[in-house]
């Protein structure tokens, strides 16, 4: 490495939304040590690579990415929910520098420091209020707490990221108005458990802005709706206090958008998985829900083939489902996870009938799906503009029922003055299975900052 010039990380982030926030302090906190971020394997002078492990083909993935940055740069140090089991990652490539775990902030920085050593600049040692961002600039997710306390069968998040521990409410309300105040569109929050936000607090009073809030999944919707921006709740359990927040997107104040992880619909199946509220009647909850708030949109996912899943029990979620007509369904085949309990549990379900499954529950999400959107066309919705083709006039934006890379888009045609962040009204002109087609329905548009 050349002493004229700062010392250069190269950056591979894995997995879910909240590990990209974990990459995300982890860039703030070596940008502001004077690090550089290569964009590239052969400009770095070491490469990080956080993992994800949270299922076999998460895993598989993840030891890929380490295979090729050591062979495209050789000097690797990994992080992670797969650094929580070290001798996997050993196991196949013992010659990374060093292996973390999980938002193990301070132990990656130190590795780092200890294989490159930092060039102190303070002409250099200068970040955005913000910190540095891997999301476009106009959405950014929000993460609101750490772990988890269920203890659902199929899952090994409580053993990687450990029990529940939420940031105070102050905390995240000042990261959610600098955020705002950078230009952000759209905030995203999320969690290993939304609805139980705060419980590790006992619901602690903060203040913020003069007044005292509880640090309580309520109240932080509540206050995040004042920022005057989209507020997009993920990873919502179906506790009952969760009817409270509902209210809220009947008034416009957060948006009318649930990411809801139901994972079954049958109550034998849901106590094999020891999951929370499966004793919920959740139909009828969802048909309170879109009463109270008609242009809610409800995503969730679903595992077929967990172990001892009869026909009986499949066909329950089949019914399930179709009564429900939710907005975004997404499923899973059930594979095990080394360390989860699941895995002693009788009955495997053949790989065949796995596969029928899947494709069988697939196919309803698509006509569900269809025939939901096909719904909204001739109404006017307001759409977030992610990207513009300019030489084609096309811009691709997302309606408040559609999260950022997991749900549809909304195309507008003859829209190549539009940029990304722009908030515009639109008229949807057509549909499929999972996007809309849309004009735009006014000449103004809420401009990105």
């Amino acid at each position: 490495m050349r002493a004229s010039r700062a010392p250069r990380v190269g950056f591979v982030s894995l997995g879910c939304p909240k590990a990209l926030v974990d990459s995300e302090r982890i860039l703030t906190s070596l940008r502001a040590e004077g690090y550089e971020i290569s964009p590239s394997y052969q400009g770095a002078d070491l490469v990080v690579v956080n993992t994800c492990g949270f299922i076999e083909a998460a895993v598989d993935e993840s030891l890929d990415a380490i295979g090729e940055a050591l062979a495209e740069n050789g000097r690797v140090i990994v992080t992670g929910c797969l650094g929580a089991r070290p001798e996997r990652i050993r196991e196949r490539h013992p010659s990374v520098l060093k292996i973390t775990g999980p938002h193990a902030y301070e132990d990656v920085i130190g590795a780092v420091h200890e294989h490159l050593a930092p060039r102190h600049d303070p002409r250099l040692d200068l970040v955005p209020r913000q910190g540095i961002r891997l999301t476009p600039r106009h959405y950014a997710y929000l993460k609101i707490s750490e772990g988890c306390n269920n203890r659902c069968s199929f899952c090994i998040i409580p053993s990687l990221r450990g029990r529940l521990a939420s940031r105070p409410i102050d905390e995240v309300l000042g990261e959610a108005e600098r955020l705002v105040a950078a230009g952000v569109r759209e905030l995203l929050v999320i969690s290993q458990d939304t609805s139980a936000y705060g419980a590790d607090r006992h619901y602690e009073r903060r203040s913020w802005r003069g007044e005292s809030h509880a640090t309580r999944f309520i109240d932080l919707a509540r206050a995040l709706g004042s920022l005057g921006v989209w507020v997009r709740l993920h990873y919502v359990y179906p506790y009952p206090h969760v009817d409270e927040v509902i209210e809220l997107m009947a008034e416009g104040r957060v948006l009318p958008y649930l990411d809801v992880p139901f994972q079954h619909a049958s109550p034998s199946v849901l106590k094999r998985m020891r999951r929370p509220a499966h004793a919920e009647d959740t139909l009828a909850r969802i048909r309170a829900w879109r009463a109270r708030a008609p242009e809610l949109a409800i995503r969730s996912s679903f595992i077929v083939g967990f172990p001892g899943e009869t026909d009986a029990e499949f066909e329950e979620l089949i019914e399930w489902l179709e009564e429900a007509e939710l907005d975004r369904i997404g499923c899973f085949k059930y594979s095990p996870i080394e360390g989860a309990k699941a895995n002693d549990l009788p009955g495997p379900v053949p790989p065949e009938i796995l596969e029928e499954r899947y494709a069988r529950v697939m196919e309803l999400a698509s006509e569900v799906s269809a025939r939901r959107l096909a719904a909204r066309v001739g109404k006017r919705i307001a759409a977030l503009v992610d990207a513009v083709d300019a030489d084609a006039g096309v811009a691709t934006a997302r309606s408040t029922a559609d999260a950022p890379e997991i749900d549809g888009v909304v195309r507008i045609g003859h829209a190549a003055e539009l940029r990304p962040g722009d908030l515009v009204e639109v008229r949807v002109t057509g549909s499929d299975a999972y996007d809309l087609t849309a004009e735009l329905a006014s000449a103004s548009a809420r401009r990105a900052g």
